[in-house]
């Protein structure tokens, strides 16, 4: 390449590593005996899923492990947003003739989470059989955006968050192996690096093209050093710190639920649409209130999850930035909403016994006599259908030694209130009993 191309490349290409040990921030995957270097020491490369943030050094991967593929294997890069999916079948079928030669395809697929679940479907059969090595690389969560068919066959890669200390390490490293930067002969102040380092984001893609533009700019101005005022005055940083990885997104994460639970429509609303105008993923922002309705609202409204899950369906079907007005409902409805913890109060209740004690026999009433043999054990013996006795049979489902246990105990908000109601009139005598506590239970 000549040096005119060489020029016109972004620092971040210039300086993408050659070696695992040029790497920064990932040595549990690239260093001397990270997952990733040692299965191509070993001649042993499985598919997986690379999921980090971006800038953490997921393309910078795919082209090490490019780099040091055994000879019988053929790397291919395919990106989800640029190419068509149809461009897939022809990519099987010569992966499929290289196959029969020895030689093994190594697909790199960029940003996997860019395809719907039915154009993913297309990489089980020949990821099953080992037609293809896969190497899908995301920034969004697989467990949401990777079908799970396809994410058993992988394995899943997880990328860490490139600290302030990792973007500094690399920022001296361009200093002073960059040949343009070397050039011209400049001196950078510590804290301008630091400064880059922490406005980033953890991205080092963005770190390093803010140092480059920082650098070109200085020297088209004849200056020949760099500090903290020069960066200011030609603002070059971004010019919002929210990132979806980065700590804003949890503390803004926070702040949006406990508005909600707070009963707080305003400070909700604020934060969930600050969270959206810096990049957030409305679906993301959607599925925390389908599980703060469960968890903070319940059975005090039950049309709370409802409303949840609507607005989930609504950000699919409409999208941004329309899809901002259904987001806002929603999360007013839930913050006006009453509020009760009883639901995962008694999910972790239940859980704690079962973790405790998870091989409680079912009773033999309440067990299906599907064979005559089980008929003779007492199977099904004594059950008593509820419809035949008027809609409820007052007797006990719990294992007997289980019997006393209570996990749901609703409270005397909203919709609860006629819940424990209709549980008082229920129980009330038996040791079923659900009301006050101070009321001692039957035994």
């Amino acid at each position: 390449m000549s040096s005119s191309e060489t020029n016109w490349k972004p620092l971040s290409e210039r300086l993408r590593p050659e070696h695992f040990d040029d790497v920064v921030g990932q040595y549990h995957l690239t260093g001397k005996n990270g997952i990733i270097r040692k299965a191509l020491e070993k001649r042993k490369l499985f598919s997986m899923i690379l999921y980090g943030a971006p800038g953490t050094g997921k393309t910078t991967i795919g082209h090490l492990i490019e780099k040091n593929l055994p000879d019988n294997h053929e790397y291919l890069y395919f990106s989800a947003t640029t190419q068509r999916t149809g461009e897939l079948k022809q990519l099987f079928q010569r992966a499929e003739q290289l196959k029969r030669y020895g030689t093994q395809m190594v697909l790199f697929v960029d940003e996997i989470h860019r395809l719907n679940k039915a154009q993913q479907d297309i990489f089980l059969p020949v990821t099953e059989k080992g037609t293809i090595i896969l190497i899908g690389a995301t920034t969004e969560n697989p467990s949401f955006e990777v079908n799970p068919a396809l994410l058993s066959r992988c394995r899943l890669i997880i990328l860490k968050e490139l600290t302030t200390e990792d973007l500094t390490k690399l920022l001296k490293k361009a200093i002073h192996k960059d040949r343009i930067i070397q050039e011209y002969d400049l001196n950078i102040e510590e804290e301008v690096l630091k400064v880059i380092a922490e406005s980033a984001g953890g991205d080092a893609r963005i770190a390093l093209n803010l140092l480059d533009t920082l650098c070109d700019t200085a020297h088209a101005l004849k200056r020949k050093a760099i500090d903290v005022e020069f960066l200011r005055e030609f603002s070059v940083l971004p010019g919002g710190r929210y990132t979806k990885k980065g700590e804003e997104h949890y503390d803004l994460a926070s702040a949006f639920i406990k508005s909600m639970r707070g009963s707080d429509p305003d400070a909700s609303v604020y934060y969930m649409l600050r969270m959206l105008e810096g990049g957030e993923d409305p679906k993301f922002l959607a599925r925390r209130m389908i599980i703060f309705a469960s968890e903070d609202i319940g059975l005090a409204d039950p049309m709370a999850l409802v409303v949840a899950n609507a607005a989930f369906q609504a950000v699919e079907k409409v999208g941004l930035p329309e899809c901002s007005l259904n987001l806002t409902e929603a999360a007013i409805y839930l913050s006006i909403a009453p509020k009760s913890n009883a639901v995962i109060r008694a999910r972790n209740a239940a859980f704690k016994v079962i973790r405790e004690k998870p091989n409680v026999p079912v009773p033999l009433k309440l067990r299906n006599p599907v064979t005559k043999m089980m008929k003779k054990l007492g199977y099904g013996k004594d059950y008593q259908y509820p419809h035949d006795k008027g809609g409820f049979t007052r007797e006990m489902y719990l294992p007997k030694e289980l019997s006393q246990m209570v996990f749901y105990e609703p409270g005397n908000t909203g919709h609860e209130r006629k819940v424990k109601e209709r549980l008082l009139s229920l129980w009330k005598g038996l040791k079923r009993y659900r009301g006050d506590k101070n009321e001692k239970h039957n035994t």
